[in-house]
């Protein structure tokens, strides 16, 4: 079936993390294990800080639309990888692909500008604290998360429109456990050396230029914690530590798939594996376990919840 891209493949075959049967199932088992415990653990944080009148300042704000955001991406590669784990035959459709890579750069890319907003509301917060109320007030932060949803949407945007110009007339093995980029492009029919260097720019670059930039941010930030003599001095050190901790966990893969030329190299699928699987649902569990407000919050509800 001819579709308006002279696309004659109509699905992929995915070669998979390993092909190894007892390492699949090593991985299935460790992976279910992982979900059954963790991914509780993000909606009772979303639901600790819907719930709870202590925890209306943007940060939490933020925190849970963090774990929304790490909630939803694991469902677009871990599920159907756990299942292709007990199938012989591991296939995608062509659109079912296109879906996949769209909504993992749309989240992904949601996730990455949302660092930015809350580095920034980090930097109000410690080295503008008269001007916070100000300006991060409940109207900039529907604004500032409205944007990063637009973000994240028009990145993912053209990646797919890019993709959906290219030919696939075979072959149809896609050398990976999921839709992506570097593999997808590798499969058309044409030379796409033009298209890789736009595919570098619009993730790879961008995701640099962020993570260098986060960087920098949190580096002012800490110093400005570290020559003043408030208080909160340990808690903001606290805070920022986390935040900084998440920005490795969240760039770090990214910039190591993204930032170079589509060439195929052996650890390729164990960063993916931890990109799309295990990082996204750590990230919130590792900002609150070093929040104390947020734990105590959640000690309050689950008690609350045993003795009903």
């Amino acid at each position: 079936m001819e579709i308006e891209n002279s696309t004659l493949v109509t699905e992929f075959i995915l070669v998979g993390l390993t092909q190894s049967r007892n390492i699949q199932l090593l991985v299935f088992v460790l992976v279910f294990i992982f979900y059954l415990i963790i991914l509780p653990g993000n909606f009772l944080i979303i639901l600790t800080i819907r719930s709870d009148p202590g925890l209306t300042a943007p940060l939490y704000f933020f925190l849970g639309n963090l774990a929304f955001l790490d909630a939803s991406y694991s469902f677009i590669v871990a599920p159907r990888m756990l299942v292709d784990f007990l199938s012989e035959k591991k296939v995608i459709s062509y659109r079912g692909c296109i879906t996949q890579l769209f909504f993992l750069h749309f989240l992904g890319g949601g996730e990455g500008l949302l660092l930015v907003v809350m580095a920034f509301d980090r930097y109000i917060a410690i080295c503008r604290p008269l001007h916070y109320s100000t300006v991060m007030n409940p109207r900039a932060c529907y604004v500032l998360l409205l944007t990063q949803w637009l973000g994240g949407f028009v990145h993912s945007i053209i990646q797919v429109a890019l993709i959906l110009r290219l030919p696939f007339c075979g072959p149809n093995r896609l050398d990976n456990f999921f839709c992506d980029v570097p593999q997808v492009i590798k499969l058309a029919c044409t030379d796409t050396f033009v298209v890789e260097l736009l595919m570098v720019f619009n993730s790879g670059l961008l995701t640099l230029i962020c993570f260098l930039g986060l960087l920098a941010s949190y580096t002012v930030i800490l110093c400005h914690v570290h020559a003043s003599a408030s208080e909160g001095k340990s808690k903001a050190l606290s805070t920022c530590t986390t935040h900084i901790i998440i920005i490795l966990l969240m760039f770090g893969p990214a910039i190591f798939i993204y930032t170079r030329p589509f060439r195929a190299l052996p650890a390729d699928k164990v960063v993916s594996f931890f990109h799309t699987v295990v990082f996204p649902l750590m990230n919130p569990v590792i900002y609150t376990l070093r929040n104390q407000e947020v734990k105590s919050s959640m000690r309050r509800i689950l008690s609350q919840h045993m003795v009903c």
